[in-house]
């Protein structure tokens, strides 16, 4: 089974067919969400919405650990995180999509493992690579076949949020090597690894990173919207093909 979770831009996921909602109880509280499970052509498929269905749970406050549990628990093996971003990359543009191949992570006090606790021993994860590479490599043979241009790689780098980055945080970032900013990627993608998820994301680029292109004095949020509209169409397209 595949879970697929959305994030801002797709809070619901309408190709989805024979659908049905599911509540999940996890030792580490609620998700964001009741699962909703369904197929696409013929895979079984569990959709959450990241930030609520109504989107009202900030990035910080996403119980990150009861998601990934619920999705396990629900039996799926794989897991496609739908990302929005910002651009740091000249090549980055909004309305870009990409598959991450690194992260960085800036988030503090967030709960990101479940290696913890009275008793547990110390456990270690290996995390050279924080996405899955066959899942990765599923996603861009799918955008492939289905003739949309998806971005292969890029280093997202995941800040604290909600409030966006300034432009001198921006190069920073850009310094130390990311292309992409975004607010979910951890502890998703380590939650998941600790979990055994085959875990991958589609980047979508939403708008330019503070201080790039033209966010150069302010980062234009009225155009938001239209971009994500249409990458989103993209997105679905390369879900259904990835589904066959």
């Amino acid at each position: 089974m595949l879970a697929i979770i959305g994030g801002s831009g797709l809070a619901k996921l309408g190709i989805l067919k024979n659908t049905r909602r599911k509540a999940v109880r996890t030792p580490y509280g609620s998700p964001s969400a009741r699962l909703t499970a369904g197929k696409i052509g013929q895979r079984d498929i569990v959709f959450l919405a990241r930030h609520g269905d109504g989107h009202t749970i900030a990035p910080h406050e996403v119980n990150y650990r009861a998601n990934l549990w619920a999705v396990k628990k629900a039996g799926a093996r794989e897991v496609l995180s739908i990302a929005t971003v910002g651009g740091i990359a000249a090549s980055m543009a909004p309305g870009t999509l990409a598959v991450p191949h690194q992260i960085i992570d800036y988030t503090w006090g967030r709960r990101s493992t479940y290696f913890e606790g009275k008793g547990k021993p110390v456990e270690h994860i290996d995390f050279t690579e924080p996405y899955a590479r066959s899942m990765r490599e599923k996603i861009l043979a799918a955008a492939k076949a289905c003739g949309e241009t998806v971005g292969d790689g890029g280093v997202y780098a995941t800040t604290q949020g909600p409030r966006l980055e300034t432009a001198a945080e921006i190069e920073k970032l850009s310094r130390d090597g990311a292309d992409l900013v975004g607010m979910t990627a951890m502890p998703e993608a380590g939650l998941a690894r600790e979990l055994n998820l085959e875990y991958a994301a589609i980047a979508v680029v939403a708008n330019y990173a503070a201080g790039r292109g033209d966010s150069k004095r302010a980062i234009p949020l009225e155009k938001i919207s239209a971009v994500l509209d249409e990458a989103m169409d993209r997105v679905r397209r390369i879900i259904e093909e990835l589904c066959k």
